[in-house]
């Protein structure tokens, strides 16, 4: 059985992937219409008749995303009943059933009553938090816990509650991120990192679109630089742990990559392949963090027992 479930476990964490990007892919595409104001049947059929771009972008993520769902409900029912004995499994089992169900409402929602830009951005969020309780569940049944010798791992106070904290904000700044996508402002600024590199403190003058562009900039630059120091201080502070340490530096590349793909955007002037990596990237990185709470949590556990 722990075989099937490391199998499950592995095509449940790549289908994630293949979700989170096709559900990128629609907003970037414009196809979320693609099958009319039909929900889950595409045009009312079940075989549609008249095939555009829009509707084979917009069917595939649904049936990606239906697929899925049998497999990562398989992945919760399984992981239960046989591993349940391990203190995070059932909790990130309901996790990664519950949110993949929201998401797949939420998706089904904007599509029969046209949900608020602002709705719609919590959609990739909620996908990404199902995306990481199966990756983490999956690095629970591969025991990499006990391969990295976590359970010698105690991680000190105020480091656990500087790791609760960037994970949440972490969650805001993705949230600005789909925000952008979905009010359409991706390149509404020209330049980069200011709106305008000519007169960087213009504004005053912004549009609604710009305010969302230069918000999120701003909170993905935060974000950036208090990784890299957290990073740093991380990997100096545990250099005798393996996961701390490589783990810290994984999650700084990361971050650095994103803000990389990020500029990319706009200097490429939306390049679909550039915005697909610039969405897998955070998700890895988010999954990294989360990894870390789960550590931490297990650190906090330790103290008070």
């Amino acid at each position: 059985m722990i075989r099937t479930l490391k199998l499950l476990s592995v095509v449940a964490s790549l289908g994630m992937v293949f979700v989170l990007i096709g559900g990128a892919l629609v907003t970037k595409t414009d196809s979320g219409l693609g099958c009319g104001e039909s929900w889950p049947l595409c045009e009312g059929q079940l075989f549609p008749d008249d095939i555009t771009p829009e509707l084979i972008v917009e069917l595939s993520h649904r049936l990606v995303s239906g697929i899925m769902g049998v497999v990562v409900l398989a992945l919760s029912i399984l992981s239960w009943i046989f591993i349940g004995h391990i203190r995070e499994v059932k909790f990130l089992a309901f996790m990664s059933s519950f949110f993949l169900i929201l998401q797949a409402l939420i998706g089904a929602a904007a599509v029969v009553w046209n949900q608020s830009d602002f709705i719609m951005a919590t959609h990739f969020g909620i996908s990404l938090i199902s995306f990481t309780a199966i990756f983490l569940l999956m690095l629970l049944i591969f025991e990499i816990d006990t391969k990295f010798d976590t359970k010698s791992l105690m991680i000190e106070k105020k480091h656990r509650t500087e790791i609760y904290v960037i994970t949440l904000y972490t969650i805001i700044v993705v949230y600005t991120g789909a925000l952008v996508r979905h009010v359409e402002a991706n390149l509404v600024c020209g330049s980069w990192p200011f709106c305008n590199n000519g007169a960087p403190l213009g504004f005053a003058n912004y549009s609604f679109e710009q305010w969302v562009q230069m918000g999120h900039r701003l909170a993905a630059g935060i974000l950036f630089i208090w990784t890299i120091f957290l990073a740093i201080r991380m990997a100096r502070h545990y250099r005798g742990n393996r996961i701390m340490s490589w783990g810290w530096c994984i999650t700084a590349a990361l971050i650095t990559l994103q803000v990389f793909f990020g500029a990319m955007i706009i200097f490429t002037m939306l390049n679909l392949g550039i915005a697909l990596m610039h969405a897998l990237i955070i998700s890895i990185y988010f999954a990294m963090l989360s990894y870390f709470v789960l550590l931490a949590s297990r650190s906090a556990s330790y103290e008070k027992g």
